[in-house]
């Protein structure tokens, strides 16, 4: 049950932060994912093949993946106000260099700069959350945070499809104003975070003393609570064989996320419509995938249950690959795509809420960093596969075919970490009578 002082406080902390952080991931989902709508003109007007789209676009990770521990770690000794802020800019201005690549190799490059200049920012959100939220309220909040990468798809679809008609303006092509006027908003949002975030609850001034003092005492007693069983050291965190576990899930995730990101409005226009067609479609599966998203997390905080949350989406999806593999129409497969995301978004809020069960400290700064640098590679694996599969047997079939398999590997792992889990609590209990 909860108090009057409690709601009152996540009331206005949850009023203060989602929102914003929300905007800031939508942003930052658009300019990671925009070079699927770029790429309807872009391939034709640069000679790019699928393999070319599906490396660059895959490339990304690469550079995510190798900053993506340092970045996470001085978040957590300088602020996440003063770094989020550095981050934004700095992705803002790459981005908008995309709108200049010339060759492969160009696009290769700012590419791997545009992942390697973002690496932090969404786990250092991850671990900023975990600062203000008891963990009973954090699967639901993480979904309203995650719940930016559908929404920006929804929204974002038809604005670049509309982007690409300023074909000629000035002498440059639709896909090079798409990526220019969709970078400013991030360079802004930049400068915006270092006034507006609070690093800790102990700082937070708009907070009334009496829900200040009651925030850091209960963040305060769940570190405690945590203390004994929780790893502190950056070396457990890199080192826990669960975070290990919990990495090759998220890659599995990250393969059909991405997958969806980069391929789904070439995967759409093949069905023959035209590009303004594709945004308005492409933009209807994220849609129902938000509201689905938003009402599992919040059963999954009811319910106290991580585990069958993460596996029965992961599967779902999967059977929405397959589908969509084999899909001959516009409605079938708006309808596989439609399962594909509401799985993917699902199983990410209940994903995230496990790391900082068993982890805090610089332990779950490099934790939650790991996890979302190893399991993004799937980002690379399921671009990179899909644009290679769809070279050689001019199909999406077999790719999408991969990546559910990848899925179907997350749920499996999903499973044996919850089963090796509960072993280890019942000889702890053993033990200790």
């Amino acid at each position: 049950m909860e108090s009057d002082i409690e709601k009152r406080t996540l009331r206005r902390i949850s009023w203060r932060i989602v929102p914003f952080i929300m905007l800031l991931y939508f942003i930052a989902y658009i300019d990671r994912v925009n070079i699927g709508f770029a790429s309807l003109t872009m391939n034709r007007d640069l000679g790019f093949t699928a393999s070319i789209l599906g490396f660059g676009a895959g490339i990304f990770f690469w550079g995510y993946f190798l900053c993506e521990v340092p970045s996470n770690l001085i978040l957590h000794k300088v602020g996440a106000r003063m770094w989020i802020a550095r981050v934004m800019v700095t992705w803002g201005l790459i981005s908008a260099c995309m709108a200049f690549v010339d060759s492969p190799t160009s696009f290769y490059v700012v590419r791997f700069l545009l992942g390697a200049s973002e690496a932090g920012f969404f786990p250092g959100i991850i671990l900023y959350l975990s600062y203000w939220f008891p963990a009973r309220h954090r699967a639901g909040v993480t979904a309203l945070f995650m719940a930016a990468a559908p929404i920006s798809t929804a929204l974002g679809s038809p604005i670049s499809a509309a982007l690409l008609e300023m074909n000629g303006l000035m002498g440059l092509h639709g896909w090079q104003w798409m990526f220019i006027l969709e970078a400013i908003p991030a360079v802004i949002l930049g400068v915006v975070v270092f006034f507006y975030m609070t690093d800790r609850p102990e700082l937070a001034k708009w907070l009334k003393d009496d829900e200040r003092a009651w925030l850091v005492k209960t963040m305060n007693e769940e570190a405690s609570n945590k203390a004994a069983s929780a790893n502190h050291s950056i070396l457990r965190g890199l080192a826990d064989l669960r975070v290990i576990a919990l990495a090759l899930i998220y890659f599995g995730t990250s393969a059909g996320l991405y997958t969806l990101g980069i391929w789904a409005p070439q995967i759409i226009k093949q069905l023959g419509v035209s590009s303004m067609t594709v945004g308005f479609l492409n933009a209807i599966p994220p849609a129902v995938s938000v509201i689905a998203m938003v009402l599992w997390s919040r059963h999954s905080d009811r319910t106290g249950e991580r585990t069958w949350h993460v596996i029965l989406a992961c599967l779902a999806a999967a059977v929405g690959l397959v589908i969509a593999g084999t899909a001959s129409s516009v409605v079938g497969l708006i309808a596989a795509l439609t399962l594909v995301n509401v799985g993917i978004s699902c199983a990410k809020p209940p994903l995230w809420s496990m790391p900082t069960m068993f982890l805090s400290g610089a332990a779950a700064a490099t934790g939650i960093a790991t996890i979302n640098s190893i399991g993004n590679l799937g980002g690379f694996a399921g671009p990179v596969v899909i644009g290679w599969i769809k070279d050689q047997t001019g199909s999406f079939m077999g790719g999408l075919y991969f990546v559910a398999g990848l899925l179907v590997m997350s749920a499996a792992l999903t499973l044996l970490l919850s089963r090796s889990q509960t072993k280890k609590v019942a000889t702890v209990d053993v033990v200790a009578h």
